[in-house]
């Protein structure tokens, strides 16, 4: 029973994953006049969507689960759940011709299961091994794959056409989709998106106070992050490379563009429904007193002055 209700699930996201793809290739006429966002008023719709099933289920879930175990206990869950992801970077690594990055990536995964119990402890970090972060959208685009049109998924956030096929390899790949029975995958899916939503609290809330348009942020974040993950944070120039990430207020702030909340110097985006590491405390407290700075202060009263009379000669 439980089985054929894993099969339809399987069937019905490829549908809405083929119907989404249908929707991107035929997408011209519904072009708001953004190159990269064709699609811009369905995925407007279902960025509302994604953004009304997180504040119903995700962020409530995400809130109980902080406010129950503490910080050390979320961090070796974060560490099992990356450590069993290091397996898909070393594959991709390894399939990009990365060797020396797919050879670490599996120490890591050796070092981490064993001395650090199923990857709850990250000792690969520690004695130098460096963590990745790669999957099948990247290979993809450095064997010279285009982005294609910018695409939001239903629960799944922000993509492209390119990234959204590679999903498929990403779930064929991942080593949660073999775990059975299928009662015990699904608590380790459910496990992963809550813990992963909770890392995040803090940024949404900088998000929701600085972004001028928050569903234009989350698309150019995302699709300049991607860009630079691809080239590992050194893309080629483009000729139309005009993307702003705008923020707000606007008017009020002429160093605006030098303000670009949750994007770190590589572009990293890390905010709701977008993959990437959060950010630190520190990175937080700047965030916040720039989003503070940000707003608009009353302007004292201005004194009469008095106009001086030349002197005549």
């Amino acid at each position: 029973m439980q089985s054929e209700m894993t099969d339809s699930l399987c069937r019905l996201r490829a549908f809405m994953l083929c119907g989404l793809l249908s929707l991107a290739l035929l997408g011209g006429c519904a072009s708001t006049g953004n190159p990269q966002d064709p699609l811009e008023p369905i995925n407007r719709g279902i960025y509302h969507f994604n953004d009304g099933v997180d504040k119903v289920l995700l962020k409530p879930a995400a809130e109980i689960y902080r406010g129950v175990l503490p910080q050390f206990v979320r961090s070796g869950v974060s560490n099992f759940f990356s450590n069993i992801n290091d397996v898909l970077v070393a594959l991709n690594n390894l399939l990009q011709g990365k060797l020396p990055d797919a050879v670490s990536d599996a120490g890591r995964v050796v070092v981490n299961t064993t001395v650090g119990l199923l990857g709850v402890i990250d000792v690969a970090t520690e004695i130098g091994l460096e963590k990745h972060n790669e999957d099948f959208g990247q290979t993809l685009g450095r064997w010279g794959i285009g982005d294609g049109p910018y695409l939001v998924l239903p629960f799944f956030g922000p993509s492209n056409l390119r990234d959204a096929l590679a999903l498929i390899v990403d779930y064929k790949t991942d080593l949660v989709t073999y775990v059975d029975p299928s009662r015990d995958r699904n608590q380790l899916w459910a496990a992963r998106i809550v813990n992963r939503r909770a890392e995040l609290l803090d940024t949404g809330r900088i998000l929701e106070t600085a972004a001028l348009d928050p569903y234009e942020f989350l698309r150019d974040a995302y699709l300049q992050r991607r860009r630079n993950l691809v080239y590992d944070g050194s893309p080629p120039p483009e000729k139309d490379d005009d993307t702003e990430i705008r923020m707000k207020p606007r008017t009020e702030r002429p160093d605006a563009e030098r303000f670009r909340g949750p994007v770190d110097s590589a572009g990293t985006v890390n905010s709701i429904l977008v993959s990437g590491e959060p950010p630190t405390p520190a990175q937080l407290e700047a965030l916040e007193k720039e989003a503070r700075a940000a707003k608009p202060q009353p302007s004292p009263a201005q004194p009469a002055t008095v106009s001086s009379v030349p002197r005549g000669g």
